[in-house]
């Protein structure tokens, strides 16, 4: 999902769009114009979607450093 008033958000760090995310979420609560909470919430989807991203590619980069391949270790078929 894009938002033609959002750049990319891979050029701010986690802070940033963590930062970003509670103002947006902020705006939204203190507004009752419905049309500006739709914008505002396509908006805190994208954010809520880069931090998910984020955060998954920092898991697998974990797992990968420590030599954990997920089930394979565990399932034993011989």
């Amino acid at each position: 999902m894009s938002h033609p008033l959002i750049d990319n958000l891979e050029s701010l760090s986690n802070h940033e769009v963590e930062e970003k995310l509670l103002d947006l979420q902020k705006k939204y609560f203190s507004t009752r114009n419905p049309d500006l909470q739709m914008q505002l919430s396509m908006i805190i989807e994208m954010y809520r979607e880069e931090i998910r991203a984020r955060r998954a590619k920092e898991m697998s980069k974990l797992n990968s450093q420590n030599g954990e391949n997920g089930l394979d270790s565990l399932i034993n078929i011989s």
